[in-house]
């Protein structure tokens, strides 16, 4: 017996896991940095699609008690999150205009 990697419901999304659904802020900021707007602009775009569905879909969870493939989904959602400025305001996946500076994370959020 295999484990799914996402909800059967989202099955099309597992191409993007192994790139997008990073345990931390930090993994999912280095994954931006390193990717090109283009990249961006394809992930967001299979993501965004399926959104609204995948929140519906785990908001039928205790968040604490996420099973693997919906946690992987959740990270998904987190990523999408992450590159949705660059895609939409940037048009790069840096800040502009921000030079040498960088931001470290200190500590993830509870959740």
């Amino acid at each position: 017996m295999t484990t799914a990697i996402l909800p059967a419901a989202f099955s099309e999304l597992e191409p993007w896991v192994p790139t997008w659904a990073k345990a931390t802020r930090q993994e999912r900021y280095d994954t931006r940095l390193a990717s090109t707007i283009e990249e961006l602009d394809a992930f967001y775009d299979a993501i965004a699609a399926r959104a609204e569905e995948a929140i519906e879909y785990l908001n039928t969870f205790d968040l604490n008690e996420l099973p693997d493939a919906e946690t992987r989904l959740l990270r998904l959602m987190y990523s999408l999150v992450m590159v949705s400025y660059p895609v939409n305001v940037f048009k790069q996946p840096r800040i502009p205009d921000s030079g040498a500076s960088f931001f470290d994370t200190v500590s993830e959020p509870a959740v």
